[in-house]
């Protein structure tokens, strides 16, 4: 994870400490065929869900050899020489274990293994990690508990992507399985804002691929907590999030003290054992430039959407009709193409962070990739974001860590309202609704997008008058407060602007010098969201929706 470290000082210290590993490293083995004993593509409820198997008919998606697991003869040839097999990875064909150099030599005499990788040096045990909150990067908490209703800034951050209006609608995730990949989620199986997820029996999966035994997923870090409230939390008073119906599943993937490229497999295990379970969307609050060992650093080049493991990985994700939703990155201080892996992989979004001036925040990351493409795709408010600690208090954070679950939960919502897209369809509209969708950049993207601006689509699009009879409202969107109104054949007329739930903000009555000019109308200054326009000229009235970025 971005800045993810502790000192070297303490690396060092956790390696004096005397455990049983103490001179075994993590290898990945990769291997050149798949021989099957016991499963085919024939008979894939072998090795895949019912609901896994129904998303590839639902989409048209084949299966491959990719699905097929790691062949058994192989598994049962290997195990006796090394100490520990931490996972089989099935899209990278591939088995993570603990072993020494002996081991190692011992693997690569076999025909059937096409390399053997080192992926982490070391092997920390559960019990021995220290998992210092604010020693990740860019992680800035401001802790209070509570708020007024006054005080409730997190109604800023909903209103940008459309969440009331997407609730109004009866759009909550419901339907929808997000898995989440991060680094531990403390508290989320004690705080009330969460109590829903295990009542209604929403989780439907949880792993630690870091300490394969631990069956433990609410312990460790808790920056997934963070992460997972921005997506599930359900506390109108709090925080209340944009998916708090979906169904989830939890994977540890960051092994916090250290940063190797183990984390990556990791990721695609995880990947691999959410899309066994059908699921839908994965957020990924992760990203991977530097490591512990220089020589596994990627370069500029690698950026490529090709080069890193975990890329790879989101792609083989995406192509099983998984949305990948991850985080840009927190390394904008260095510039343009400073995106972190995954963010750079096909076929997904990436996710920068804006500040509350809709700027770019420092820290997020920019595009392009090396093959010149457009990265991150949206963007959404991630400076001083309001989340849950694993405490159950409201506290803020920087990153782009947190814009991205926010988006993943409004495709939930999206896709929950819109069932008959696929995942590449889905991912149009969004951009399609984003602020700069026509002039996207290598800093926003393009922009930040909005539920009702892809729910009703072109409609609430219109930026410049179009000809609709004697009905115009433009500009809708509107980002000033002023307003055109072209509407029926009267001098004078009368227009009001109410919220969704029909307060009314401003009522005038308004003139012009001809019918055939507009009415040109100065609304009071607005927060983002939608509005009704109603204009009544004798006996005509009309009604419309408003957007207000």
């Amino acid at each position: 994870m971005v800045g993810f470290k502790l000192k070297l000082l303490v690396w060092v210290f956790l390696f004096c400490l005397p455990f049983s590993g103490q001179a075994q490293d993590r290898y990945a083995v990769h291997y050149k065929y798949k021989p099957q004993t016991f499963h085919s593509l024939e008979a894939p409820q072998t090795f895949l869900s019912q609901s896994s198997i129904d998303r590839r008919m639902r989409y048209g998606i084949a299966l491959d050899s990719l699905d097929l697991p790691v062949s058994e003869q192989y598994i049962t040839m290997i195990q006796p020489l090394v100490q520990e097999v931490l996972y089989h990875s099935h899209w990278l064909n591939a088995s993570v274990v603990v072993a020494n150099q002996e081991a190692v030599l011992a693997l690569q005499g076999f025909d059937f293994v096409e390399s053997v990788v080192l992926a982490a040096q070391g092997f920390v045990a559960e019990g021995r990690l220290r998992n210092p909150l604010n020693e990740k990067a860019g992680l800035r908490f401001n802790l209070r508990n509570k708020l007024n209703k006054e005080e409730t800034l997190f109604e800023f951050q909903n209103a940008l992507l459309g969440v009331q209006e997407m609730h109004e609608a009866g759009y909550t995730g419901k339907g929808l399985t997000i898995a989440v990949f991060d680094a531990g989620f403390p508290g989320v199986d004690r705080i009330a804002a969460f109590s829903h997820l295990f009542d209604n029996n929403q989780i439907i999966g949880t792993k630690d691929f870091v300490h394969v035994w631990n069956d433990n997923v609410y312990s460790k870090n808790q920056h997934g907590t963070n992460v997972l409230s921005l997506m599930a939390a359900n506390d109108p008073g709090l925080l209340q999030a944009a998916a708090p119906d979906a169904q989830y599943i939890l994977c540890i993937t960051e092994e916090v003290p250290t940063e190797f490229r183990v984390e990556e497999y990791n990721w695609v295990k995880a990947a691999e054992y959410a899309d066994s379970l059908g699921v839908d969307i994965i957020n990924s609050s992760l990203g991977y430039w530097d490591f512990d060992d220089p020589e596994m650093d990627y370069s500029l080049e690698d950026m490529d959407g090709e080069t890193a493991l975990i890329s790879r990985g989101a792609t083989i994700a995406g192509q099983k009709g998984i949305m990948v939703v991850t985080s840009a990155g927190n390394y904008g201080n260095r510039g343009l193409s400073s995106i972190t892996a995954p963010a750079d992989a096909k076929g997904i979004l990436s996710v920068g962070a804006t500040n509350m001036g809709m700027s770019r925040a420092s820290f997020s990351s920019q595009g392009p990739t090396v093959d010149g493409r457009i990265k991150p795709e949206l963007v959404t408010f991630g400076q001083q974001v309001w989340l849950l600690r694993n405490s159950g208090n409201l506290s803020t954070a920087s990153g782009t860590s947190f814009s991205a679950p926010q988006i993943a939960a409004l495709a939930a919502g999206l896709w929950q309202a819109k069932p008959e897209l696929n995942k590449d369809q889905l991912i149009e509209l969004l951009i399609k609704s984003a602020t700069q969708a026509n002039q996207p950049d290598n800093f926003l993207g393009y922009g930040i997008p909005n539920f009702v601006r892809a729910y009703y689509g072109p409609i609430l699009n219109i930026q410049h008058p179009q000809e609709m009879g004697e009905w115009k409202v433009y500009p809708n969107p509107i980002a000033g407060t002023r307003l055109n109104v072209k509407f029926g054949n009267h001098k004078s007329g009368d227009f009001s602007l109410m919220d969704l739930q029909g307060k009314l903000l401003q009522k005038v009555q308004v003139d012009r010098i001809n019918s055939q000019e507009p009415f040109e109308i100065l609304i009071p200054s607005l927060p983002s969201g939608v509005y009704l326009v109603e204009m009544q000229s004798g006996s005509e009235i009309k009604r419309t929706k408003l957007m207000k970025r």
